[in-house]
């Protein structure tokens, strides 16, 4: 096939549950691409000779030939070559933000739309997977070191999975009660099936990965006495799970909950399938979500599966400023969520029993661009109104985790709290100990 035959192939559409039947199931929204699909998109790929979707990949993932063996039938092999780099294909393909990484490098996207790079990576993940072809790749003999890697998030795993396959004896110490971190607490099941994340945490250890559940480290070992034991490195990747707060009146209502809280409930706990596992979850008649990221639109399209009867995005910006991505916004829409824009709280009202009733808002117009580079909220003065609700879900993102800096003073921290490195090498100020993920970078994408 010609560059101007492939040029002619369309981007394929991923099917997907109607909006009217996965809104009363938390079955997976995407349900991915058949054999011939995935063939037909693999075609689309150019297969530049320097390709800049590889140079937008965090991992460099030698993406072209990968998406060669998809479009040559070469499924299992196709999962292989992703493994080389990245350990966590089924999960990087659904929820990685690939239109800002991968897919916006992409040549084509100049021109029409980018090759479905997400997509091919899970077809070809879930093929392996699902036909038991998952194969341990051979790992070297021991070298002798010990390395104790803090928490079972992205971060983590990705470490733990490429020290083991260097032959390095590792250790996860993972703070809940099952790993995972954020993509089992924080990710609801329609985005990311726990079974999915099970799957791959399974692979970890297969390669020889210990992993240590309800072992918060800072709680039950420090830094120091993890070196104590014997370590030789740790590698922190303990996340930013802190949730941040309005600081408004009103935000200790009964009620006004954070997304952090109502995520983990629902998720980890398993309260979407109460009464058959034991957590219960409150859901508002009329719930609103404060924020327009990915955890918002979570909250908001889990409240609305659970049962609420009208679910808001209150944000204090325009759509196009919205930092989710424009596949969640669109789900969103399409499920019934509700927006409004340009729109901030400035107070939670409450009756007598302290229970949420109503939420003031301000309106907001859009000034010059900030440090984000996105333009500025300003409030309109006079244009305050109540909107009726009995549930607020804060979902405005979140800041460093404190246990480890409570017990480690002589790691260096930036302004904000995060642990500076090494951008090269990713070693701390603390001899011995390496960093990475949202702990270094504040909270941002898997």
């Amino acid at each position: 096939m010609t560059p101007k035959e492939r040029m002619r192939i369309p981007r394929q559409p991923m099917p997907e549950q109607p909006p009217q039947e996965r809104i009363k199931n938390f079955d997976e929204v995407p349900l991915g691409y058949d054999e011939k699909t995935a063939m037909l998109e693999a075609e689309r790929c150019l297969q530049c000779k320097n390709p800049p979707c590889v140079k937008g990949c965090p991992v460099e993932v030698d993406i072209p030939g990968f998406i060669r063996l998809i479009r040559e039938g070469k499924f299992i092999e196709a999962a292989r070559k992703i493994k080389e780099t990245n350990s966590l294909p089924a999960i990087c393909g659904r929820v990685c933000p690939q239109e800002n990484q991968c897919e916006k490098m992409c040549v084509r996207a100049k021109r029409d739309a980018p090759v479905a790079i997400g997509n091919l990576e899970r077809f070809a993940a879930d093929y392996e997977r699902e036909h038991g072809a998952v194969e341990i790749p051979e790992i070297p003999p021991p070298t002798g070191m010990r390395v104790a890697v803090v928490g079972s998030g992205p971060a983590g795993l990705t470490a733990a999975s490429e020290l083991a396959k260097k032959g390095h004896q590792v250790t996860i110490f993972e703070a809940l009660h099952e790993p995972g971190g954020v993509l089992i607490y924080g990710i609801p099941e329609f985005r990311l099936p726990k079974a999915i994340v099970k799957a791959e945490v399974e692979y970890v250890k297969a390669l020889g990965v210990e992993i240590k559940t309800n072992m918060p480290i800072g709680r039950v070992y420090t830094i120091d006495e993890l070196f104590e034991m014997g370590y030789d490195a740790v590698f922190l990747g303990v996340g930013a799970g802190t949730p941040n707060f309005l600081g408004i009146p009103g935000e200790n209502l009964i009620g006004v909950v954070t997304a952090n809280e109502f995520l983990t409930r629902v998720n980890l706990m398993r309260a979407y399938l109460f009464p058959e596992y034991d957590t219960p979850v409150y859901i508002g008649r009329r719930v609103a979500v404060i924020g327009g990221g990915n955890v918002a639109m979570d909250a908001a399209r889990t409240a609305l599966r659970l049962g609420a009867e009208e679910v808001t995005i209150v944000y204090r910006r325009s759509r196009a400023e919205m930092p989710a991505r424009e596949e969640e916004i669109r789900h969103g829409e399409e499920e019934g969520v509700k927006f409004q824009f340009l729109t901030n709280p400035v107070r939670f009202i409450g009756d007598e029993e302290g229970k949420l009733r109503g939420m003031e808002c301000i309106r907001m117009r859009l000034g010059e661009p900030d440090e984000s580079g996105r333009r500025r909220p300003i409030p309109i003065e006079g244009s305050e109104f109540v909107m009726d609700v009995d549930m607020a879900i804060i979902a405005i993102g979140t800041s460093a985790q404190p246990l480890i800096k409570m017990t480690t003073p002589d790691l260096k921290l930036n302004e904000r709290g995060y642990i500076v490195v090494d951008p090269e090498t990713g070693a701390t100020s603390k001899e011995g100990v390496y960093a990475g993920g949202d702990i270094v970078t504040g909270a941002a994408t898997v």
